[in-house]
């Protein structure tokens, strides 16, 4: 697998050597449409534009399962949040409730001690989804909103219960082997949610289901590069091994906040996978059906990240990577109405 990271990282410009890489200083050539990448400024506070947060939360008629799903993934997941609200209207409700499901159920290992209450709340949601499936849904409001979607858009069993199952083998506390376990995990969670999000666009296309697959990855590995500080705060490291240990790195150098060479270059191997899955995603995306764009939305958010990032040198633990965007809805909104990804 190491010799795959290699590939990417060579395709991107530099191989697997310590030297610092030219385009570290120059960026990557990202951004859809055609244009480069879109630089955001080390800040990254800020919020939703207050008129559309407002429009989504109070409007008439908004049930109270509804608004819990639309706060719970705002304060979860606001980059999420954000690119939810640029859903077509019959979408919206239900990719909040899709989203804020994958919350509660990636919410269960942080917030667990033993591994036993972990499998408890995830057989909870294990039958709340065949109850679901039975016009059965319990008495929860993340539930009851998911029952309203599946009954809108008769959104398909197998991929929530595909989610549920990943998150459950995923309460373990040990690192991922190698990025391939890594991927793995991120195609049964990220990418079978866009599914279900594509779904709820009524798309269906191989095109789509492709696209969906390589940005699910790409948003798994920046999701756990993002993660990486707070785990490390809990003397926890889940980065590949297979990486760290090409490196010469030690799970204690993330828990020391080591920022050498070395480390910079475990988070350099790691986030050029997450981008060589961007670029794979986008070099075919004349195939893929308008329709199904929205649903992509997030590479925003995920580019912004790794542009960062870049920026910082690798710092993974680098102060301005945990701020908000303040060009971020901008920047979505762009890309919504040019009709890109």
């Amino acid at each position: 697998m190491a010799a795959a990271v290699a590939a990417g990282a060579v395709a991107l410009g530099r191989g697997l050597r310590p030297a610092p890489p030219a385009w570290s200083r120059r960026g990557w050539r990202t951004g859809g449409g055609g244009r480069g990448g879109l630089l955001c400024p080390g800040s990254c506070g800020g919020s939703a534009p207050a008129l559309a947060v407002a429009a989504a939360s109070n409007r008439p008629g908004t049930a109270e399962e509804e608004r819990y799903c639309l706060n719970l993934v705002r304060k979860r997941d606001y980059e999420g949040f954000l690119s939810s609200l640029l859903l077509p209207a019959g979408s919206r409700s239900s990719a909040f409730a899709l989203k804020a499901f994958n919350i509660e159920l990636a919410q269960i290992k942080d917030s667990v001690t033993q591994k036993t209450i972990g499998l408890m709340r995830i057989q909870f949601w294990r039958k709340a989804v065949e109850d679901i499936y039975h016009d059965k849904p319990p008495q929860q409001p993340v539930a009851i909103e998911l029952w309203k979607a599946i009954k809108r858009q008769n959104l398909t069993k197998r991929w929530l219960m595909k989610i549920i199952d990943e998150r459950e083998k995923n309460l373990d506390d040990r690192p991922y082997r190698d990025i391939s376990e890594l991927e793995m995990y991120a195609e049964n969670t990220q990418s079978t949610l866009l599914y279900l999000v594509l779904e709820t666009l009524g798309v269906k296309d191989i095109h789509a289901d492709h696209a969906a697959s390589h940005i699910g990855k790409a948003q798994g590995i920046v999701t756990c590069l993002r993660a990486t500080p707070f785990h490390a705060s809990r003397r926890k490291v889940f980065l590949p091994m297979d990486i760290c240990m090409l490196h010469g790195v030690s799970q204690e150098d993330f828990i020391r906040y080591n920022q050498e060479k070395k480390v910079k270059n475990v988070i350099y191997d790691i986030a050029s996978q997450a981008h060589v899955h961007l670029e794979h995603a986008r070099s075919f995306r004349k195939d893929v059906p308008v329709k199904a764009f929205p649903a992509f939305l997030c590479t925003a958010a995920l580019e912004d990240y790794l542009i960062k990032l870049q920026k910082v040198d690798f710092n993974v633990f680098h102060p301005v990577l945990h701020r908000r965007s303040t060009l971020l809805p901008l920047h979505l909104y762009i890309r919504s109405w040019k009709k890109t990804y």
